[in-house]
């Protein structure tokens, strides 16, 4: 799976529109093989990240959980700290 989809469940503050959409956009890249679709192909690209969202946004509503939700910052920091040892030389 793409690395640059990011879980968007169970967080405080909850996922926002960009967020969302911005995880279909990628999804839509990484299964279409295009970073950006031609002229030809610019309208199912769109129609692809629309739809996308909107059945991603449905999913996060309906999904339910006893756990309380992670600490966005929290989440970053951990996320951060694990690229730095991957990443160093």
């Amino acid at each position: 799976m793409c690395r640059n989809i990011k879980p968007l469940y169970n967080f405080e503050p909850p996922a926002t529109e960009d967020e969302i959409r911005a995880a279909s956009l990628q999804f839509v890249r990484k299964v279409s093989g295009f970073a950006k679709p031609s002229q030809a192909n610019e309208a199912a690209f769109s129609t692809a990240v629309d739809e996308i969202a909107a059945i991603t946004a449905k999913l996060l509503n309906n999904l339910e959980t006893t756990t309380p939700p992670k600490d966005r910052e929290e989440a970053a920091a951990k996320a951060r700290a694990r690229s730095a040892r991957r990443f160093s030389a």
